[in-house]
């Protein structure tokens, strides 16, 4: 189970002699029959998972079935990578935070003041599309106020819709699913994104990431 973080998380597995690298899914994919879980707390690119679950099946690892998101986990959209970049080049010298740009930080802004979209969405195309409208529309004001460019809403949703679409078999309620397992007497491992030194309350505020 991930259970914090997003894609700027860089995980390199170590299985015999093959080396792989994954960013948002559970080390434990490369397992065959394993359980593995987005977890309420990620903050999920739609897109990025998207690539990277292609990715695992390429190398041959079957997802149906054991691959779970959580429909609570929220997503990081395309103007939470704008805003990431627009702020991290505002800072001035020595105060650059050293962001990967992804739109981690913007999105876990939006899921604490409740502004955020869930993962549920994707399995409710005109829920999404929607909130979609609702939420760009807003931000694109936003950014031609402050000189940035807005973003194309109708080709961004096109590629959203087309994520949705990949990812919305694997969204469940997955605190049920884990503590079915757990009554089963299975065990369960918890998986970071971050180090100590990275987390919220804990690391070297404020150069750290935005989970706990």
């Amino acid at each position: 189970v991930r259970f914090q973080g997003g894609s700027n998380a860089g995980h390199t597995v170590v299985v015999g002699d093959k080396k792989y690298v994954l960013h948002l899914v559970p080390s434990g994919v490369l397992h065959e029959g394993k359980h593995c879980v987005i977890g309420n707390g990620v903050v999920m690119d739609p897109f990025d998972l998207m690539k990277e679950l292609e990715q695992v099946e390429s190398w041959g690892f079957e997802l149906k079935g054991r691959f779970h998101i959580s429909e609570r986990a929220h997503m990081v959209m395309q103007w939470h990578r704008a805003i990431d970049k627009a702020e991290e080049a505002a800072r001035a010298p020595g105060k650059k935070i050293g962001t990967t740009g992804r739109g981690i930080g913007p999105a876990y802004c939006d899921r604490a003041a409740r502004t955020g979209l869930r993962a549920g969405l994707l399995a409710k195309p005109e829920a999404l599309k929607a909130a979609f409208y609702d939420h760009c529309e807003r931000y694109n004001k936003e950014f031609v106020a402050a000189g940035l460019e807005a973003l194309n809403i109708d080709e961004e949703y096109a590629k959203l819709a087309a994520a949705a679409e990949y990812l919305a078999p694997f969204v469940t309620d997955t605190v049920v699913e884990v503590n079915k397992l757990l009554k089963a007497g299975k065990k369960v491992l918890c998986e970071g994104a971050q180090g100590t030194l990275l987390d919220v309350d804990h690391g070297t505020y404020p150069y750290v990431t935005s989970s706990s």
